[in-house]
């Protein structure tokens, strides 16, 4: 849409504010303040610049819009429901109800038009940046001369909290480095937080210098109650500049229109009750003040333009991408791929292997592993947090990331792993890119927000960790990971694989690229490990069952069982032959993946685990918590609930009990 804005435009803001308003008051529930303020800057970008088709929300080339102070979701599902998105007003009304497509925070594997899940602050700001960064690469790998197939821009509507998180000076810093110039951020400046003025706490920072300091086009619209004008001004200006991304500070009432709420906390977080909506309806001159979900047709009407012209949109886009396919068949191909999540035929053939004398790190079996695959998946790309040095985890000839041109697969995030994390999960948003993040495993701790948005919506993110245990050494405690293991394995719909060898971090790598719904935690070590000779012991492929026998006991029955993970099943293969010595037939299973075991069936589970084999010991350098489920109430755990030490790795193994007499002691003691 094009042109001056009149009355009808003022109509439709309003029928935005009146909605939201409504749908808060009947679930007695939500955050009116946001929308109520906000809805002027959306309307002008979701009438006139944002490039969708409601008819198709997944359509690859739409621009993306996310909304990251998430408890503004009547904002948005306003803006979907109106514009013609397959959210109806039977789904408005059930606004923040049991099983309703209209959560109090919005969910991208809810609701059709949810581009990212957002609620906690500053989540959505780094999503966006991730996004910025799969349109770049995307534009640069398949675009041609005259076939531009990959062109859009990506937003996000941030509030005071989204910039008050450290995540968001985070990821800022890094789009301002990329020179992101597709990227666009509006910022909803209305100087109240939840708990009251935001000056409690945001008085100092003035937050145009401090974009401008990251590298960002700054921009500032004074009214943006109602000055639509100048919101479409700003925008045009920024969607002008593709050399750096655009910061939009646009000064807005909180609850504008409510008499006696607007402009303070009152309407932040909690209802306006419904003498306060009569009059909030009635003060913004609103025809029907005692009815509620009012939507003047004519307002419908010009909303419903937006699906026309989005679908004219993508009608012209879907001519240039059939006429690139055909010129381009075989990069037509890779996109398909690439779009599906699929991965090409033969991309695992020619995996790098060891012979059982050599002792390679899980972390550079696992890096050769990964560069392996990317070489037949060039969609793999990822980040490191300033250590792919020490990680091993790069692509070798991928080059750096430019912002600009999308040219590279390494993205350089510096010290920022909240922010790597974070974009990660934007890239899978987006799609197309098979996105990777690296750093020390103690460092998760940093990332845990973002990897647990990941698992909340199945995204095929892969959290790359090297430094698994108290064997980093003389780094010390703050520096060895002790209860990240168990913590991240709470995370529902999260595998954490910690592999034992060179062939296990080889198939680690290789399953985790099938998972197509879920994120993936693979767990590497530092030091040197043994490759198992799997000649007369179960092959590393069995990984993918996330548990297997690894050495059958040297007679049948059984006696006694050891379930191990990472570095101490080299260990429980030592305390076996001990307890060989002593005639007392013991099982050895790797348990390299909870999750990936109790994916198998009972049947398998029952096979390696059998419950008649009571007398077992887990084993494993983390918290001993949770694996009284894999050993019983008689069983026993040997491993470390308290910070690690400053020493060399061998001194440390032996203070802390991981040698293999006392496992086999262990399995001596219960017989």
């Amino acid at each position: 849409m094009t042109g001056s804005f009149d009355t009808i435009d003022n109509l439709c803001v309003n029928t935005i504010r009146t909605m939201s308003m409504d749908m808060i008051q009947k679930a007695n529930s939500g955050h009116p303040g946001l929308p109520m303020g906000a809805a002027p800057m959306a309307y002008v970008l979701w009438t006139r610049h944002l490039k969708h088709n409601p008819a198709d929300p997944k359509w690859p080339n739409r621009d993306r819009f996310v909304l990251s102070p998430g408890h503004g979701s009547a904002l948005l599902y306003s803006l979907l429901h109106l514009t013609g998105y397959n959210l109806t007003l039977e789904d408005i009304k059930k606004f923040r109800q049991w099983e309703s497509k209209t959560p109090g925070h919005p969910e991208s594997f809810m609701t059709e038009g949810v581009e990212a899940t957002t609620g906690p602050l500053g989540q959505g700001s780094a999503n966006a940046v991730g996004m910025a960064i799969a349109e770049r690469w995307l534009a640069n790998r398949y675009n041609r001369p005259g076939h531009e197939i990959v062109d859009h821009y990506t937003y996000a509507l941030v509030s005071d909290g989204d910039l008050m998180e450290g995540i968001s000076a985070e990821v800022s810093a890094i789009a301002g480095h990329l020179k992101l110039g597709k990227l666009i951020f509006l910022y909803d400046s209305n100087d109240i937080s939840l708990d009251g003025p935001a000056s409690m706490s945001f008085s100092t920072e003035d937050v145009l210098m401090r974009y401008e300091a990251y590298g960002w086009q700054t921009i500032r619209v004074e009214d943006g109650d109602t000055d639509l004008a100048a919101i479409d001004k700003a925008i045009e200006e920024a969607k002008a500049d593709t050399s750096r991304p655009t910061f939009i500070e646009v000064k807005t009432t909180i609850g504008y229109g409510s008499p006696n709420k607007q402009g303070s906390s009152a309407s932040h977080g909690s209802p306006l009750g419904e003498e306060e909506v009569l009059l909030s309806k009635k003060n913004l001159g609103w025809k029907w003040p005692e009815e509620i979900f009012v939507i003047p047709g004519d307002a419908l009407a010009h909303f419903r333009k937006v699906k026309e012209q989005g679908q004219d949109s993508q009608t012209d886009c879907l001519g240039r991408f059939d006429a690139w396919k055909a010129e381009f068949p075989e990069l037509a191909e890779e996109w398909r791929l690439s779009m599906s999540g699929d991965l090409p035929e033969g991309w695992d053939g020619g995996m790098p292997s060891w012979k059982p004398d050599e002792k390679p790190a899980t972390r550079v079996a696992g890096s050769a592993a990964m560069n392996a695959i990317a070489a037949k998946v060039p969609w793999l790309m990822g980040g490191d947090a300033d250590l792919s040095v020490s990680t091993k985890i790069a692509v070798k000839e991928g080059g750096s990331f430019d912002g600009q041109t999308g040219e590279g697969r390494n993205i350089h995030c510096g010290v920022r792993e909240h922010a790597m994390a974070a974009i990660a999960n934007g890239i899978a948003y987006h799609g197309g890119c098979r996105p990777f993040t690296s750093t020390f495993f103690v460092f998760s701790d940093y990332m845990r927000p973002s990897i647990r948005l990941a698992a909340m919506n199945n995204l095929p993110v892969v959290f790359a960790f090297t430094h698994d245990s108290y064997n980093v050494g003389e780094d010390g405690p703050t520096h060895q990971p002790i209860e990240q293991l168990n913590s991240l394995r709470l995370i529902p719909n999260l595998a954490v694989v910690r592999p034992s060898d060179a062939g296990e971090a080889v198939e680690a790598w290789k399953w985790a690229m099938h998972q197509k719904e879920r994120p993936v935690v693979l767990v590497m070590s530092r030091q040197g490990l043994p490759v198992i000779d799997r000649t007369e012991l179960k092959p590393a492929a069995e990984l993918q069952y996330g548990a297997y026998v690894l050495s059958e006991a040297h007679k049948w029955p059984p006696h006694a069982l050891i379930i191990a993970t990472g570095s101490e099943v080299h260990l429980a293969l030592e305390a076996q032959k001990l307890l060989v010595a002593d005639n007392i037939p013991t099982r050895v299973v790797s348990m390299p993946c909870q999750e990936a075991f109790m994916d198998q069936d009972d049947g398998y589970r029952e096979a390696v685990i059998p419950s008649w084999l009571q007398a077992r010991v887990a084993v494993e350098a983390g918290s001993t918590m949770g694996w009284e489920k894999w050993v019983g109430a008689e069983g026993k755990i040997i491993g470390i609930d308290h910070f690690g030490a400053s020493a060399p790795a061998n001194v440390l193994t032996e203070k802390f009990g991981f040698t293999a007499e006392h496992v086999a002691d262990a399995i001596r003691n219960q017989l």
